[in-house]
């Protein structure tokens, strides 16, 4: 196979010298690899663009998957002039420019479409600073973040953006990328089939990081097609990290999951090691941590989840290594919690029979009575102060008319919730007599 170098074209030298992921980059919004779902005519960004009424909104998505290229390509479509500012390196005085000069543009008659990569590591006061600036219309907002929008922006904010959310690049869509890196560079990859499939599953949605493994593989002096073995030799962390059957990735993050919910801390702490040695983000590692405290302890040690979240805040801060210990610290206080999935199983029948009862409205007797009709009709009549009562407690019925009561949530004997177990067992003994049960 090594006739197929000496019949494809060279890319030219001056193209060469460009990282790949620039010259690659879409010229219009047609080229943009992997959102059709809100760039085509009926998605919201090709709605908006159709009707010719552009709002100010928030990218939401994974790294590499064409944020900041929708972005630039937005503003070309609109005529807006574009500028752009990372949240990271800008603070106050580079937002007071920004907006300085989108006023003195607007004056011309030029509008301004302000990319912001990275909003959400704005604090409150940066993030408010934008909102008469959006309001009056001399920027138009376009904003990027990995993270939840709902946790990381401003309400005010959000509710003059609409929040779009863009997806990892599937491996179809990673095969049309390297396909155009190798039109661009002139030559195919000397990869064969199961090496190039490993080697889009290596980058994991991120296009960025596709490209980048192109480039370093295109680099390689070779006579010969490498095989997947041969690849993950050179490649062997990330390899093995993003393998087809999840081999590592998934394999060690399920292994440190069990080991937490097995509590064992030492195992938890030695499969954390490792995923970290291979390159795993410790972001992901802390979402993951704070899903186990919430998935296998809850209730039973109330302290886990803010512990948690409050290691994660401090990585943030710290970033690595050091903020990784932050982390290990929570594992460790997880795999010694006691644990429960009580709220885990409760949760899960409740949206099971919210699924088959949706349509099923309140009794009367705890309806919003806002108006005298509302009133006349009923609602909110005999409702039962709860802090009028007898121990605090009306017993009266909270669910759906004819709906026969369930017991969802059952606390174990375990930690915390030995006493919230007691409490359920005496509401559930005043609710019977209350009622003429008991």
């Amino acid at each position: 196979m090594a006739d197929l170098f000496d019949t494809l074209p060279e890319a030219t030298p001056s193209d060469g010298r460009r990282p790949l992921a620039d010259r690659l980059r879409p010229r219009t919004l047609s080229e943009v690899i992997g959102q059709g779902k809100i760039l085509s005519p009926d998605g919201p960004l090709g709605a908006m663009l159709a009707a010719g009424s552009l709002s100010s909104i928030i990218l939401w998505g994974p790294p590499g998957v064409g944020k900041t290229t929708i972005a630039r390509l937005l503003a070309d479509e609109t005529d807006l002039s574009f500028v752009q500012i990372s949240a990271i390196f800008a603070g106050v005085p580079e937002l007071r420019k920004v907006f300085e000069g989108a006023k003195l543009r607007r004056r011309n008659g030029q509008g301004t479409l302000l990319f912001v990569d990275e909003i959400h590591r704005f604090n409150k006061a940066q993030q408010d600073s934008f909102l008469p600036h959006m309001e009056d219309g001399t920027i138009l907002l376009v904003g990027a973040t990995t993270e939840n929008p709902s946790f990381e922006l401003n309400a005010a904010v959000l509710s003059r953006a609409q929040v779009i959310v863009l997806e990892r690049l599937t491996l179809a869509d990673l095969e049309r990328l390297a396909q155009r890196a190798e039109q661009e560079m002139g030559h195919a990859l000397p990869l064969d089939g199961p090496a190039r499939e490993s080697m889009l599953e290596m980058a994991d949605g991120d296009g960025r990081a596709l490209l980048n493994l192109i480039e370093q593989v295109s680099a390689w002096k070779l006579d010969r097609i490498l095989d997947k073995p041969a690849l993950s030799a050179r490649l062997m962390r990330r390899a093995a990290k993003y393998d087809k059957n999840g081999e590592e990735h998934y394999n060690l993050i399920s292994a440190l999951h069990k080991s937490v919910r097995g509590s064992d801390p030492d195992a938890a702490l030695y499969w954390f090691a490792r995923m970290l040695e291979g390159g795993e983000d410790p972001r992901y590692l802390a979402r993951r941590i704070t899903r186990m405290a919430v998935e296998d302890i809850a209730l039973a040690d109330p302290d886990a989840q803010r512990i948690c979240l409050d290691a994660w805040n401090t990585y943030e801060r710290l970033g690595s290594p050091e903020g990784e210990l932050a982390l290990a610290g929570a594992l460790v206080h997880l795999s010694l919690a006691p644990k429960s999935n009580a709220v885990y199983t409760a949760f899960k029948a409740a949206k099971a029979a919210a699924k088959q009862t949706g349509s099923e409205p309140p009794p009367l007797h705890i309806r919003n009575a806002p108006t005298k009709m509302m009133r006349d009709m009923g609602y909110g009549a005999d409702y039962a102060y709860d802090h009028d009562q007898q121990d605090g407690f009306s017993g009266q019925n909270y669910f759906p008319e004819g709906m026969k009561r369930p017991v969802w949530y059952l606390p174990p004997e375990r930690g915390f919730e030995r006493e919230l177990k007691k409490r359920v067992e005496y509401f559930a003994k005043l609710r019977a007599k209350r009622n003429g049960d008991g």
